[in-house]
């Protein structure tokens, strides 16, 4: 079994933020898989599917970014999953926007869901995607700017990557880490 698990904040005022692109990756994947999500014991939205004949839970933890780690790990302890078979979803100021990477392990590099939830599992040693969504110009405060929504043409151009961030997905469940890695950061 498999989580993959897309960061975000709860709250229609957080829609189609930039903060949000891991819920919108799992909401375009959901719908790809025609399954939805429901609320859960764990302070998230959760949807099962089957990905390449492989069992995975899609998470949306529904607190606050900072504390996302809370639903991330409580779902891997209940499915006695390996940090392996974990895959979190989240924007990155530093990448390009629309520029996927997938790695593994690694520290949370300023960003305070990543943190949280290498504080609630134990461990750095899981699988994330970032998604860019690039640098604000000045003076746009960072904080501000990840709240803020995807002009049209932002927009469009991460909703085009989601196809390839799908892909990816499909890539780690079926083959692991290293083929999505060597397939995804090449685009």
């Amino acid at each position: 079994m498999y989580l993959i698990a897309g960061l975000g904040n709860p709250g229609l005022q957080y829609t189609d933020t930039r903060h949000n692109v891991g819920f919108m990756l799992l909401d375009h994947l959901a719908n790809d898989s025609n399954v939805s999500f429901l609320e859960s014991k764990w302070k998230a939205q959760i949807a099962k599917t089957v990905i390449r004949d492989e069992s995975v839970v899609l998470l949306k933890p529904q607190t606050f970014m900072n504390a996302s780690g809370t639903a991330v790990a409580a779902v891997a302890q209940y499915y006695k999953l390996s940090t392996d078979n974990i895959l979190v979803i989240h924007d990155d100021l530093d990448i390009p926007l629309g520029r996927i990477k997938i790695v593994s392990g690694g520290g949370a590099g300023g960003h305070k869901g990543v943190l949280s939830c290498i504080d609630h599992l134990g461990t750095k040693n899981f699988s994330r995607m970032k998604i860019g969504i690039d640098r604000p110009a000045a003076p746009v405060p960072p904080e501000k700017y990840v709240l803020s929504r995807f002009g049209a043409d932002e927009h469009a151009i991460i909703t085009e990557k989601m196809v390839d961030a799908v892909e990816g997905i499909r890539i780690f469940v079926q083959q692991g880490i290293s083929a999505a890695m060597t397939v995804l950061n090449q685009k």
